[in-house]
């Protein structure tokens, strides 16, 4: 499908593979994973040249510079720089699913909920096993923080990542949130979107760290 584009980044909890449209987050996973759009073969050209005949932005461009954009943002979330995203997001998934997606953005940066809260925060207070379903069915890791959610003795429960990575990425929100405001957040404006350079490598066995998609542009980093 046209306008699909996939980026491989490296993170303090592991290898974190995330794809986009022109338009939109679609989905962010850990771990090395086959691309889930097309190919792309040899370098990336100048932005200028990735232009249509009618002088518009191609949707491969406008997929390539939202995943540099949320490479950029990720890395501020792991330095402790940013509590929200700013991402356009289009998860797919039910109705139920979407509805319990969307209660998950809307926990506090550095705190957690219960299953049952969730459940009875959209509205179906027995679908507390249902919610946990959806959680693991989360297509946007991290953006979409099902890690946030534990069980109602406090414990870590599930995580389609694992229990460590989940105790981590809490863990590393614990941190940041006892710290003072204007040592931890950014602007809530979006993160700039970094031009794609001519010559920029496109390959599926590279990765590159979270920090270098913002600090260098994409140099190095494993589109396809």
């Amino acid at each position: 499908m046209e306008g699909i584009r996939t980026l491989q980044i490296e993170t303090p909890v592991g290898e974190v593979h995330i794809t986009a449209t022109g338009d939109a987050i679609v989905a962010l996973q850990f771990g090395r994973r086959a691309p889930d759009g097309k190919p792309a073969a040899g370098t990336a050209p100048a932005e200028d040249e990735k232009r249509s005949a009618g002088g518009e932005v191609t949707p491969d461009a406008k997929a390539d510079r939202l995943l540099l954009r949320a490479a950029a943002e990720l890395d501020e979330y792991f330095a402790g720089r940013r509590r929200d995203f700013t991402l356009p997001l289009a998860p797919r998934g039910t109705v139920f699913q979407q509805a319990v997606w969307k209660a998950l953005r809307s926990i506090p940066y550095g705190q957690t909920r219960t299953y049952g809260e969730i459940a009875r925060q959209i509205g179906h207070p027995r679908a507390c096993r249902a919610v946990g379903m959806a959680n693991h069915r989360n297509p946007i890791a991290i953006v979409i923080p099902c890690h946030r959610v534990i069980g109602n003795d406090g414990s870590l429960t599930g995580y389609a990542a694992g229990v460590g990575i989940k105790a981590q990425l809490l863990a590393l929100e614990r941190r940041y949130s006892a710290a003072p405001d204007s040592e931890t957040e950014r602007s809530d404006a979006a993160s700039p979107n970094p031009a794609l350079p001519a010559g920029t490598a496109f390959s599926d066995d590279t990765t590159v760290p979270a920090g270098a998609a913002a600090a260098s542009g994409p140099a190095g980093a494993s589109h396809s």
